[in-house]
């Protein structure tokens, strides 16, 4: 059993540094079909990164999905039919501007809510430091020893 494990193992990985220097090197393919790959990978977000597209990024899993997009591209599926199987694969999460759905609400009304909470925030503050608190009235002795001191100097 561990001889077929180990025997399974090998030849999975035996491939492996071919097809890492096939993807380090730039194709010289047609410019039309490079700019079509370039297009829908830019659209995709890279699952590593995850600030990056998939056209900008150098992580092995970014390389992968673009040479994805480029063999559907090469099977004649649709850059939309691309999206969709890559979302159905990865959710939405994979697209750099996800749609704005009820699972995806928060991404697109979370920075404005913080955005508006902190305008909340700041005016509160600034109103709250514009008024001063009143000076407590003085009393007619208060008054009087006051106007005895100044008289003194």
């Amino acid at each position: 059993m561990f001889k077929r494990w180990l025997l399974l193992m090998l030849a999975c990985c035996a491939g492996w540094p071919a097809a890492w220097a096939a993807d380090a090197q730039p194709t010289a393919a047609d410019p039309v079909f490079e700019r079509r790959v370039r297009a829908i990978t830019e659209e995709l977000r890279c699952l590593v990164c995850q600030n990056q597209t998939v056209a900008d990024s150098t992580a092995p899993l970014a390389v992968d999905l673009a040479n994805q997009v480029r063999s559907q591209l090469q099977a004649g599926r649709t850059p939309e039919q691309i999206r969709t199987y890559m979302t159905d694969r990865y959710g939405d999460f994979v697209l750099y501007n996800p749609p704005l759905k009820t699972s995806t609400v928060l991404l697109w009304l979370g920075p404005v809510a913080l955005l508006l909470l902190g305008l909340v925030v700041l005016w509160r503050t600034l109103a709250q430091r514009r008024i001063a608190p009143a000076a407590p009235a003085l009393s007619d002795e208060e008054r009087r020893r006051a106007a005895a001191l100044l008289k003194e100097e």
